[in-house]
């Protein structure tokens, strides 16, 4: 039996008074790692049907690629996990307010990852001397991750 979320005591999201709790660098690259073998998981059968056709399986690799955005967009923006995310008790919620980003917000963000990949990577490695541990997409989208 649950109770109120520890974040903000809202099931809806809400900055707490006191502010809120940062995930830090180690869990978010944990959660990364979590949604890169759920993202490996979409994009088998693909890899599988390649061996019988290598177009078949580009386009079911495709198909899978776009589910997985979708998916974990929808995820992100209507409860701030992804499977990562909630496998490590972290939320992804908008920085002013304190609420869930929405699907649209959360595909840009996505996105934006690669502009943290761009400057070797330095984007992600951001949070490990920022006062608020945003990555550049964080800062770019304007997302702060928490713990749940």
């Amino acid at each position: 039996m649950g109770g109120p979320p520890a974040y903000g005591g809202n099931p809806y999201g809400g900055l707490p008074a006191s502010g809120p709790s940062y995930a830090g660098w180690g869990t978010r690259v944990g959660a990364y790692l979590v949604d890169i073998v759920v993202a490996i998981g979409f994009s088998l059968p693909g890899v599988v049907l390649g061996a019988a056709s290598d177009a078949l399986g580009l386009l079911v690799q495709l198909i899978g690629a776009v589910a997985f955005i979708y998916v974990w967009s929808k995820m992100i923006g209507t409860t701030g996990q992804s499977w990562g995310k909630k496998a490590l008790n972290i939320k992804v919620v908008d920085a002013q307010t304190g609420q869930f980003i929405g699907q649209g917000r959360a595909v840009g963000r996505y996105f934006a990852m690669i502009l943290s990949a761009i400057p070797c990577y330095i984007g992600f490695l951001w949070p490990l001397w920022d006062q608020k541990k945003q990555t550049f997409h964080d800062k770019i989208v304007g997302t702060y991750v928490v713990t749940a």
